[in-house]
């Protein structure tokens, strides 16, 4: 029987600002390592300036979680963070049914937020068919009402919604405050971010452009969503704040300090975007081990090495990181 369900902040029905998005660690066994996992959730919860955090998402490895580790981690986030950071549950699988599940057992253990993933089975065709996805976030939002940040995936992956099924379904359910931006293509990506805020009810746009970040902000987006923030979420506050506040020059000097952590990354291939970033924890004296789950695997001696000399670079230290930046 699960807890009874908390009072969401008022605050988060507006998803917006920078919303890292957690990695999870495990032991050499590859099982989850808890103690680790509260510890990395303690060190990205305490960043000043961060409106949220989500969990059980890419970052988190979600696609080799079991259903029941990812119902333990949505409790073990909640008696950590408690209400001084809202959490934001992603709802990731191919059954709507299950969807559903994961929806509601968020709701109940007082998380604060979804991010809803399109279920893979789209990838053959499911932009043709706006009735799936619109069937899939029917049973979600009949099991929850927490408010929804809708990932938007790339347009090469076969997984992004057309733009006028997007609007759709933004407009048919009104549980949808915000996409997670990946579409990948500039010209779309203002394209979204201005029509999504001409609708009656306007919905905010938060990029996952990690790679252009910079850019992709100064386009107009509400804040960002992103697994780099397990590691650099106080240069993104930084870079954000400095976007909004339109001063030009401080936000190319935090994009200077940005950069060499895309180089180490967000390089190709991008499957082992979170892999890379256990290892710059651990060279940063944050994490004990660096493990992944099969099929992914540890990347190379040398690609180790080139990570130090990027997270070098990039200025981080153990006595910075997760710092506020002057």
């Amino acid at each position: 029987m699960g807890r009874a369900v908390r009072a969401r902040p008022a605050i988060y029905d507006e998803p917006q600002g920078v919303v890292p998005a957690v990695l999870m660690p495990f032991n050499a066994k590859l099982e989850v390592n808890e103690k680790a996992y509260r510890k990395h959730l303690t060190d990205v919860g305490g960043v000043e300036g961060i409106s949220a955090i989500a969990i059980n998402g890419h970052a988190a490895e979600v696609a080799s979680l079991t259903i029941e580790e990812q119902f333990r981690a949505i409790a073990v986030t909640k008696e950590v963070l408690e209400e001084r950071v809202p959490t934001v549950v992603a709802v990731y699988t191919n059954s709507s049914l299950e969807a559903a599940r994961i929806a509601r057992k968020a709701q109940d253990e007082g998380a604060n937020g979804l991010l809803v993933f399109p279920p893979e089975v789209m990838v053959l065709g499911g932009n043709m068919r706006p009735e799936v996805i619109q069937e899939h976030y029917k049973h979600i939002t009949g099991a929850s009402s927490l408010p929804i940040i809708h990932y938007q995936f790339p347009v090469a992956s076969n997984l992004a919604i057309p733009l006028p099924t997007l609007l759709e379904l933004c407009s048919r359910f009104p549980s949808i405050r915000a996409i997670k931006d990946n579409c990948g293509d500039g010209n779309l990506h203002e394209r979204q971010i201005r029509e999504l805020r001409a609708l009656d009810r306007p919905v905010r746009t938060l990029t996952t452009h990690s790679s252009w970040l910079l850019g992709s902000l100064a386009l107009g987006c509400d804040g960002l969503l992103s697994g780099a923030g397990s590691v650099i979420a106080n240069l993104q506050v930084a870079l954000l704040r400095a976007v909004e506040a339109g001063d030009l020059n401080a936000a190319r000097a935090i994009n200077e300090k940005i950069y060499p952590t895309v180089r180490a990354f967000y390089d190709h291939p991008l499957l082992d975007m979170h892999n890379r970033m256990k290892e710059a924890l651990v060279i940063l004296g944050r994490w004990e081990e660096a493990n992944v789950r099969p099929p992914l695997v540890k990347p190379t001696a040398a690609e180790i090495e080139k990570i130090r000399r990027c997270v070098e670079q990039a200025g981080l230290t153990p006595e910075t990181l997760y710092k506020k930046v002057a």
